[in-house]
């Protein structure tokens, strides 16, 4: 049974930082890209960013750029989001997710097979 626990939401003020993990059991996890993504009430689940199965190769959502970063231990089955600089419209519930996109796709939640079941971050102003 392959399960994605999100652990490390919560309240934050503006400017703080978080730090968001997923674990992993039940896939092969260094063969799969994970990726985070985001949605925040009536509004679509939007990518944040992701990760390749070796590490070496991250990508971003222009919004989160320079504040946010990924990073995965492969010997943990986990995977990291570290905010930094956090914002009132960063407010969402926050996914993990893996799969085995393509270059055209990785920003698109059909992309992924397996997906975590969210945890929340608010950032008061």
């Amino acid at each position: 049974q392959v399960q994605l626990v999100e652990s490390g939401g919560g309240l934050v003020q503006a400017g703080g930082s978080l730090r968001l993990s997923c674990a992993v059991s039940g896939l092969s996890f260094s063969t799969y890209t994970m990726v985070w993504f985001r949605q925040a009430p009536g509004k679509e689940r939007q990518f944040v960013a992701g990760i390749n199965w070796s590490g070496d190769r991250t990508y971003y959502s222009d919004p989160v750029k320079g504040r946010f970063t990924i990073s995965r231990d492969n010997a943990k089955n986990t995977v990291y989001l570290q905010m930094n600089s956090l914002k009132p419209e960063d407010t969402a519930v926050y996914y993990c997710a893996a799969g085995s996109p393509t270059s055209r796709d990785y920003m698109s939640t059909m992309a992924y097979d397996y997906w975590g079941q969210g945890t929340q971050v608010t950032v008061s102003s």
